[in-house]
């Protein structure tokens, strides 16, 4: 039987990234793990006196190169993480047909909220091949219970001068109540400075605001447990990639604020 930790979910949730490990009974510090293993998904991290770090550096390996269509790779922290058995089919986000858990992994329900206000005040070096994100997505512990509230995407070959398309919305996956409803909208933000996205999310809707600003209100909503995911993506075959090494993609997480809703 696998380990279990559990930190119950808090009304309030306030993290600023200020021990130099994360705590394991939080934070998982691989991406989706179960599909390959908590070393080969390991992120790249430091905790520095501004918040945590994660990057890509150029002798970072491969995420699942035997199974992700197209090369990746990935430095990402998540809140939530377990799996079925070895072998089984159950597991987190599954990003393909046909996956089975190659390394089971303990249940760790670090922070997962139902309805609440989520904050992620980050900023991001990224280049036109690489991309950041944080995103909150149902544990699975039913199948179904899959869909994403997605903060903020953004991919570097969306950035100019004058601002950046910045994703957000929601994605349903197998979820059957939800509906695709997201979009990439051009906001005159500088994505290397500090900003605040934030999501309030309540039954029936979810409203995303930028640095305070209402950005757009989806009237749906996942009504189930999610965790946060925080993550900088890098695409070794982009059309930009070229012979040699590429700048190093860094995402800087600030800081995490939750504050939980009535589920009722």
């Amino acid at each position: 039987m696998s380990e279990t930790r559990r930190v119950t979910a808090p009304d309030t949730f306030d993290e600023h990234f200020t021990d130099p490990q994360l705590d394991p009974a939080v934070w998982t510090t691989s991406y989706l793990p179960a599909w390959s293993s908590r070393a080969a998904a390991a992120a790249t991290y430091t905790v520095e006196p501004d918040g945590l770090h994660l990057s890509i550096p150029p002798e970072q390996p491969l995420w699942c190169p035997d199974l992700h269509e197209g090369r990746l790779r990935v430095s990402a922290v998540q809140s939530g993480n377990w799996s079925g058995p070895l072998g089984s089919t159950r597991g987190q986000q599954p990003f393909r047909e046909g996956l089975t858990v190659r390394e089971v992994q303990p249940t760790v329900l670090g922070w997962t909220p139902h309805f609440g206000r989520v904050e992620v005040e980050c900023s991001a070096r990224i280049g036109p091949r690489s991309m950041f994100s944080a995103w909150m997505v149902g544990i699975e512990d039913v199948p179904t219970r899959c869909g994403e509230i997605c903060l903020v995407e953004v991919f570097g070959d969306a950035v100019g001068a004058d601002g950046a398309a910045v994703g957000s919305g929601i994605h349903p996956f197998r979820d059957p109540v939800l509906t695709e409803e997201f979009s990439a909208d051009q906001l005159t933000i500088d994505v290397s400075m500090p900003h605040r996205y934030t999501v309030d999310w309540r039954p029936g809707r979810v409203e995303f605001f930028v640095d305070g600003v209402a950005t757009r209100v989806c009237y749906q909503a996942p009504d189930y447990p999610m965790q946060l995911i925080l993550g900088v993506f890098d695409f070794p075959d982009h059309r930009s990639a070229v012979a040699g090494v590429a700048p190093t993609p860094e995402l800087v997480v600030h800081r995490v604020r939750g504050s939980g809703h009535s589920s009722g």
